[in-house]
């Protein structure tokens, strides 16, 4: 199971929730158990108190609305994720208004075709037209999942993913975008408008504040295009002039200018590198295969700036690891980082993935 904050949620409460009143407390730990739960049954009973609670709070109509469809859509969703936790996918975002006979989406659709036949990974898209659509036919039905948004114009479902069990229909936004980040390993953007514009965005911001964990972000152009050349000069010539962000903020996102750039990028991503999951203070990176001591060394020169106290060392799995028993054999690079800087540990990744291990040269 991938948490897509790596370990960054608060851990569950020392202490169970209550309502109040204890003999509410104890009808709801009958009424959970007598449903059948089976595991992390604390979690489904704070869930139930709380929206007891929501029933004391005079809580709107339109607030309890929104908050049980919005539950309902979550849990959806997972439902239909569930059987693929272990199949990598990229999300593909972009237009929905691009003809299916522009270059864009001919990118669009060799990409997928490529990261499905060659890599094996599934494609998640809106489930529209578009660029949406090329890199649903790309994948193909079998291949793909489509995060449908119910607007009045525009967006229906393309033909490859329309009718598919993993064809999964939104009413809210928030929700949707949710479960293209916390689903994926790795994001592909192509030209669009206000939506891919606040797709990516969202998830820079997320990775730059460490609420999400770092993935793989491409910028992918019809040939020879200057749509997201464009969008570099701005972000250099107002947000980092301006002082709005740093220059290692650029670290997280890569402008490819081919497909094949694009795959190298994303599968390059993960040569070494596993997951990472915070442990307190400490970061625990799993990795496929062990590195040399030089290249520990090496790190702990090159990225002391992101070090607070602790240098990085190798190790096994931590204590606190052992409940994701699957990965609990990868050997672990453990470090206490200062959590300021996302894009200078996103350079780490890249460091690891090119340093000397036990049984190849570095690159």
């Amino acid at each position: 199971m991938q948490d897509f904050t790596a370990g960054h949620l608060s851990a569950p409460p020392s202490r169970r929730s209550t309502t109040g009143n204890p003999q509410t407390d104890e009808l709801v730990r009958q009424l959970v158990a007598s449903s059948g739960c089976q595991k992390s049954c604390d979690y489904i009973e704070e869930m139930v108190i709380t929206a007891l609670k929501m029933g004391h709070d005079q809580t709107t109509v339109a607030d309890l609305k929104l908050f049980s469809r919005s539950l309902k859509e979550l849990r959806h969703a997972a439902r239909v994720f569930a059987p693929y936790r272990n199949v990598p996918k990229v999300v593909v975002f972009g237009s929905a208004r691009t003809a299916p006979t522009e270059p864009e989406a001919h990118e669009a659709e060799d990409f997928s075709r490529r990261m499905q036949q060659e890599h094996g990974y599934m494609v998640i898209t809106g489930g529209g037209e578009g660029i949406m659509g090329a890199a649903q036919r790309g994948a193909g039905r079998e291949h793909g999942f489509g995060l449908n948004i119910r607007l009045p114009f525009e967006q229906s479902a393309n033909a490859t993913i329309a009718g598919d069990l993993k064809l999964v229909n939104f009413n809210y936004f928030f929700t949707r975008k949710l479960n293209f980040l916390k689903e994926t390993h790795a994001v592909a953007l192509f030209p669009g408008g206000f939506g891919t514009m606040d797709e990516g965005f969202e998830v820079l911001t997320l990775m730059q504040t460490g609420k999400a964990r770092i993935i793989p972000v491409v910028m992918l152009d019809r040939p020879g295009g200057g749509y997201w050349k464009t969008w570099f000069s701005f972000l250099g010539e107002y947000l980092l002039k301006l002082g709005l962000v740093s220059k290692d903020d650029f670290e997280l996102f890569k402008i490819t200018p081919t497909v094949e750039d694009a795959i190298r990028e994303i599968t390059q991503f993960y040569r070494n590198f596993k997951s990472y999951r915070w442990v307190g203070r400490r970061l625990a990176i799993r990795i496929e295969n062990e590195i040399t001591p030089a290249a520990i060394e090496r790190l702990n020169l090159d990225f002391v700036d992101i070090l607070a106290g602790e240098t990085i060392s190798q190790t096994s799995a931590l204590p606190q690891e052992l409940n994701e028993p699957e990965i609990a054999h990868l050997p672990r690079l453990v470090l206490t980082p200062q959590r300021k800087n996302f894009g200078r540990l996103r350079k780490l990744i890249d460091a690891i993935n090119n340093a000397e291990t036990v049984d190849r040269p570095a690159s």
